[in-house]
């Protein structure tokens, strides 16, 4: 099974990894950063998150090859607190996210993530999930649409993609991708597609509004600082504009410096920001060229300096 993980590298340097210490994947897959994570853990223990059933037979079985200190936990990392806790962990050394969709899961058809590939209509990463891209599609009032299409795509063209929706599925459902390319294709100007596939937006959309990424995330940022120790580090992966605004604002909210002793040469420990926030980190040029799916993805690390 093909899955490149982006900025691996980069990841597992700024997670600094000591192999005694406590590590989360929030975000498994198919074990990419966490198989690189758990070659550096002798005593150490690896909890990993996926709500994927096939992501997570695929890596216990790659990791179970590498060594025994780990644990997937079969659960949203929306739930991270509350896992670990079970668990009787309260603190890690570090914790990292990678938002983006595997290849796997784009790259096999009957998932519905693709506009490349024709499928039934899904999108659910996990498939205990009532809602699917079918019922969104087919089942959401305009308004409903325009706002999801707009927001979470960020598309120019929601209301005239939200229109033709409305109007093909009055003659019969929108069952599959395909169908829905073709109805977002026949929506939005000939110069529009020039400019990339007219559906990936769209499709974006739909996804993250099945899957309630964005609503999940601020919680899950917050909640993995707080679980941090002194020295920890959080690594976040982000692929669009959306999520990485979030994970930004997250960061600079609890990076703000005390109005105390602002401008002094030297901050007293206990008056330190929360958290210490690194410079952002984009692919090079090189891993583009070998992984066009990581163009977009930006890392954000920070470093919890103090407990509040």
């Amino acid at each position: 099974m093909k899955h490149i993980s982006v900025l691996l590298n980069e990841t597992i340097n700024a997670l600094n990894i000591k192999e005694d210490g406590v590590y989360v994947d929030c975000t498994l897959g198919y074990a990419g950063h966490s198989s690189a994570i758990l070659k550096r853990l002798k005593k150490g223990k690896l909890y990993a998150f996926d709500q994927d059933e096939e992501a997570r037979k695929f890596s216990e079985n790659k990791l179970s090859k590498i060594g025994s200190n780990f644990e997937i936990i079969p659960s949203n990392f929306v739930n991270l607190k509350s896992e670990l806790e079970k668990r009787n962990i309260t603190e890690v050394d570090g914790i990292m996210f990678d938002l983006g969709v595997s290849s796997p899961q784009l790259d096999d058809a009957s998932r519905g993530f693709s506009f490349h590939l024709d499928s039934n209509l899904d999108m659910r990463m996990d498939k205990k999930n009532k809602l699917t891209a079918y019922d969104v599609v087919n089942d959401y009032p305009y308004e409903k649409l325009v706002q999801v299409i707009r927001n979470y795509g960020e598309e120019k063209y929601a209301k005239q993609i939200s229109r033709n929706i409305e109007k093909v599925r009055k003659q019969k459902p929108i069952s599959t991708t395909f169908d829905l390319v073709n109805v977002i294709s026949d929506a939005v100007p000939f110069k529009y597609k020039r400019l990339g596939h007219p559906a990936r937006r769209t499709f974006q959309a739909i996804r993250i509004e099945v899957n309630k990424e964005l609503s999940i995330l601020p919680k899950a940022i917050n909640d993995a600082i707080d679980m941090l120790k002194v020295n920890g580090v959080i690594a976040v992966i982000t692929f669009h504009s959306l999520e990485d605004r979030i994970c930004k604002d997250i960061f600079r909210e609890r990076s703000k410096e005390d109005e105390l002793v602002k401008g002094l040469p030297v901050i007293p420990e206990d008056h330190l920001p929360e958290i210490k926030v690194l410079k952002k980190i984009k692919p090079t040029k090189e891993e583009i060229e070998d992984n066009k799916r990581s163009r977009s993805a930006t890392l954000r690390v920070a470093i919890k300096q103090r407990r509040m």
